[in-house]
């Protein structure tokens, strides 16, 4: 069995600027972007003195960043706060090819090569899936392990009740059928992964919800509301109205 590590950090350095992706934790729903440049003495920045440039990158960004890497967008841009100071970063294609990628945080500017974004695309896509699945889910079983274990014991009670006495009466509509830990809600799809929804609620409240646990069919290509059922905990941990 292959064993996965909690750790990844890949740089692509040139002559003059280096750039860092760095992901600490698979269960931070973030990951680092890091760049150095070299001194006039030739010497090259230390982020532990304080030189270079780090910025923090959520996971919504890391699925627009994407988008750009798959050629699927010309380019993408921000703003990032921090004490104060504003840093625009960007990602945009030298030419229609999009075989040359430029990357600009702050007063550092870096290109990558056609092999390099690929390596960059596939470490990307690979932390999104991997921090949808570790930053989501298990987060929050961590700080509700009491309702979980309840919620699964409830569940397997449940379970051996249906196999063994149980009889659904043809009566009951679908909406019946839903147990007390799954709400059925409308929503649209904004974005999608491999292995979670970016749903927008009729509040407008966006949040990314793992597709396991996403008991309906939906239509990933449609922008209209759909209805979901949804298990009420990541609901209710995201303060969502029903």
């Amino acid at each position: 069995m292959i064993k996965l590590t909690d750790k990844h950090s890949q740089s692509f350095f040139g002559q003059a600027v280096g750039l860092t992706i760095q992901s600490s934790s698979k269960s931070d729903p973030f990951i680092f972007f890091k760049c150095i440049k070299k001194k006039p003495d030739s010497s090259w920045e230390k982020p532990s003195l304080g030189e270079g440039k780090t910025i923090k990158i959520s996971l919504d960004e890391m699925v627009c960043i994407l988008y750009v890497l798959k050629r699927k967008s010309d380019s993408w841009s921000s703003y990032h706060a921090y004490k104060d100071k504003k840093t625009q970063i960007s990602f945009s294609w030298e030419d229609s090819q999009k075989k040359k990628l430029w990357i600009n945080i702050g007063s550092y500017s870096k290109m990558l090569g056609f092999a390099q974004v690929e390596i960059f695309k596939l470490l990307l896509k690979h932390l999104i899936n991997e921090k949808i699945e570790y930053a989501t889910i298990l987060n929050v079983a961590k700080n509700k392990n009491n309702e979980i274990r309840e919620s699964n014991r409830e569940m397997t009670d449940h379970m051996k009740n249906i196999s063994s006495n149980v009889k659904i009466s043809n009566e009951l509509s679908q909406e019946t059928k839903i147990d007390k830990e799954k709400i059925s809600i409308k929503g649209s799809i904004k974005a999608e992964t491999e292995k979670a929804l970016l749903i927008v609620f009729n509040n407008d409240q966006e949040v990314w919800i793992p597709k396991s646990i996403i008991h309906s069919k939906f239509l990933s290509d449609s922008s209209s509301d759909q209805e979901f059922i949804i298990n009420s905990w990541i609901l209710e941990k995201n303060k969502i109205e029903v």
